[in-house]
């Protein structure tokens, strides 16, 4: 398996074995990769004939150090994962300074009002972040196919807007959530979880669950209050937002429509490590 530090490095490999017939898939992660991002691989290696994932807990998109601190890196694990997927995934592990040579700042992003709402209104200058580390990494790589999850749907309707906007030549496919046996969105963040956490979050999903089944013949205001008093009763969870928003505009759903999607996002703190999922509703 081959694994690359320098954008350099990279390149020039890509350009070397990259033909006018070649189609190139990439999976750009934080690491810490579980069975979720392993299914993003797999759906690459099902569409493409060269496959790059990269491996890089990108700063600018942390508005928490400690988050970012904490942030499990796990690269020696990650790269035995991904041989047992196939061993012609090429690993770009960069550090810090190779993407952003000596200037780790985000460059500002107007994504047409899709970043005021939910995570970009609780993690200010998230966005900015993703689009500068998204953007450089399709720069790099180049990609005829990016591969994200739909558990950070708010970020794939964010990437497809920006690969709009500046007309970059990659394609971006969302794929569904991956989830534990107990219904747990999976994440590099459920690491930190303890073992009890770990299971008593599976009430995130229950709700989300309750709240698509409620929404069917409820308003989403009182879904929404119904979510709010069911985790306060919860002590061991603090609910930061749940929100019912249009899936095009991320909108909250003010009142509904049946001609428009609707998707219910949520976002959870567990002993301070926090948790996001999201469910479709139509």
């Amino acid at each position: 398996m081959l694994i690359f530090y320098t954008q350099n490095d990279l390149v020039s490999h890509l350009n070397s074995i990259t033909t006018s017939d070649s189609s190139v898939g990439f999976v750009p992660t934080m690491g810490a990769l579980h069975e979720g991002h392993l299914s993003l691989l797999k759906e690459a290696m099902s569409q493409n004939n060269i496959v790059v994932i990269s491996i890089f807990v990108n700063p600018t998109q942390f508005n928490n150090p400690e988050d970012l601190a904490k942030y499990p890196r796990t690269l020696e694990k990650d790269v035995e994962k991904i041989k047992a997927v196939s061993n012609k995934i090429i690993v770009y592990a960069p550090t810090v300074d190779d993407i952003y040579k000596g200037k780790t700042v985000s460059k500002h992003f107007d994504f047409d009002g899709l970043e005021n709402q939910m995570e970009g209104k609780f993690r200010p200058g998230h966005f900015d972040g993703v689009g500068t580390i998204v953007k450089r990494l399709f720069e790099i790589v180049k990609p005829n196919y990016a591969y994200f999850g739909e558990k950070d749907f708010q970020q794939l309707q964010i990437i497809k807007k920006m690969v709009a906007k500046l007309e970059i030549p990659v394609s971006i496919i969302g794929c569904p959530i991956h989830r534990e046996a107990n219904g747990l969105a999976m994440s590099s963040r459920n690491e930190r979880l303890t073992p009890e956490e770990r299971k008593e979050a599976a009430i995130i999903f229950k709700i989300l669950k309750q709240s698509q089944k409620l929404f069917k013949s409820k308003s989403a205001s009182v879904v929404n209050e119904w979510v709010k008093k069911t985790f306060d009763k919860t002590p061991n969870f603090q609910l930061e937002y749940f929100q019912i928003a249009e899936e095009d505009t991320l909108l909250p759903c003010l009142r509904k429509s049946k001609i428009k999607k609707y998707r219910a996002f949520i976002a959870v703190f567990v002993n301070k490590i926090r948790l996001i999922d999201t469910i479709s509703l139509n």
